[in-house]
């Protein structure tokens, strides 16, 4: 890995199909970053996809911790010996405490299912649905302290398609998702080359 190349670390909750498509999509293409760490909250189905990659993995349960802060903490200190560059929201569907925001801002992405400011919080999928919309859509944003709040990088529509299921929608969702934290990461990478380069 070279001096130039971006670390990241991803955080996630559950069976991780972003992170194997982001670990799948890196390598090919010209977007000089590798995940060097994986983490969760739980003991996530989708650390399988950095296991098996040789990628190290952590695991740092909020019920382990006497509160959110404690928990933020100690996720922070989990992150922080991998130095990253960024650190990649991928479905972790924890609100971080303020203190690891702003122990790590503005280095923090996240991918939401949704055309933010649109239908943020957890259940963007089945809220764009439950409205009865024709569209919603896909966003990266860098994370602040509010729910899905923060600066908006990237954004694309995605149609609602008659008939659509709450899992048929967030399959279509994530392939944007993809593309666009594809998108946002060649574009933060190449502005921090350009920055160090000054």
């Amino acid at each position: 890995m070279s001096a130039a190349t971006a670390k990241l670390v991803v955080l996630i909750s559950g069976s991780g199909t972003n992170l194997d498509a982001l670990l799948t999509s890196l390598p090919g293409s010209e977007i000089p970053a590798k995940v060097v760490g994986v983490g969760s909250d739980q003991d996530a189905s989708g650390l399988e996809h950095a296991r098996r990659r040789g990628i190290p993995t952590f695991v740092v349960a909020p019920g382990d911790f006497p509160d959110r802060g404690a928990w933020g903490e100690a996720l922070g200190d989990a992150i922080a010996p991998f130095a990253p560059d960024w650190i990649i929201l991928s479905g972790f569907m924890k609100l971080l405490p303020p203190g690891l925001v702003s122990r790590f801002s503005p280095k923090i992405l996240n991918t939401h299912p949704a055309y933010l400011p649109e239908f943020p919080g957890a259940h963007g999928v089945a809220d764009a649905l439950a409205a009865g919309v024709e569209e919603t859509g896909a966003s990266v944003i860098v994370v602040d302290d509010g729910v899905d709040s923060g600066p908006v990088l990237a954004q694309r529509r995605v149609p609602i398609q008659p008939g659509d299921t709450e899992a048929s929608l967030h399959e279509r969702i994530k392939v944007v998702e993809r593309e666009l934290l594809l998108d946002v990461l060649a574009q933060v990478v190449s502005n921090q080359e350009g920055d160090s380069a000054r």
